[in-house]
């Protein structure tokens, strides 16, 4: 008796776990319909500077894309074109979108319109890479539901800062010399005391 309880229990706990799984699995790229049109500002190949440039994202839905009920926010983000993510795993497209790492950089994130403009101040922390932008519109659970994106065409280059100023070079060169120097100096004064 106790052994049906808990092969029962048993039982119960593995097709309450595969339910939970299938409730919270990721969306699948492949699975969402392209129903966003979207633009941005920078022309094809245009190079952009970390801290200084703007872009101007639209999006609007598809004429032909039915629906859009389900839709309650808008999500964009900057993505690593599949120039930028060769040889680097850190950046590769995954079709589970938990598992994504192609689109890090979120640009805005707030309620669907049909159609919506967001202007962004690249980040001074966006790596120097080429990228292009992916909208998705979400669910009112926050699951993307649809997408769109610039791809293939309206990739750009983002150039970020070093974070080496002028003033940083020309201490380290100060201090860099003062360290030779020193380092002459007290050669100099041991070569002399052993010579006494």
């Amino acid at each position: 008796m106790a052994r049906k309880g808990m092969v029962m229990a048993l039982l119960v706990v593995v097709l309450a776990a595969g339910c939970w799984e299938s409730a919270s699995a990721a969306a699948m790229l492949s699975q969402l319909k392209p129903t966003l049109a979207v633009t941005a500002s920078p022309t094809s190949g245009q190079v952009l500077h970390g801290g200084e440039d703007v872009i101007t994202v639209t999006w609007s839905l598809n004429a032909t894309a039915g629906t859009d009920a389900e839709y309650k926010k808008v999500k964009v983000s900057l993505c690593y074109a599949p120039v930028s993510q060769k040889e680097r795993e850190w950046r590769k497209t995954h079709d589970d979108l938990k598992k994504d790492k192609t689109c890090q950089f979120k640009v805005t994130e707030q309620a669907y319109a049909a159609t919506g403009t967001v202007e962004y101040r690249v980040a001074l922390d966006i790596p120097t890479a080429t990228y292009f932008v992916r909208a998705y519109a979400l669910d009112a659970s926050g699951t993307q539901v649809a997408y769109g994106q610039t791809l293939p065409g309206a990739t750009f280059d983002v150039i970020s800062i070093t974070g080496v100023t002028t003033s940083i070079k020309v201490a380290a060169g100060v201090f860099s010399t003062f360290s030779i120097a020193s380092l002459a100096f007290f050669f100099f004064i041991e070569k002399r005391k052993k010579n006494n």
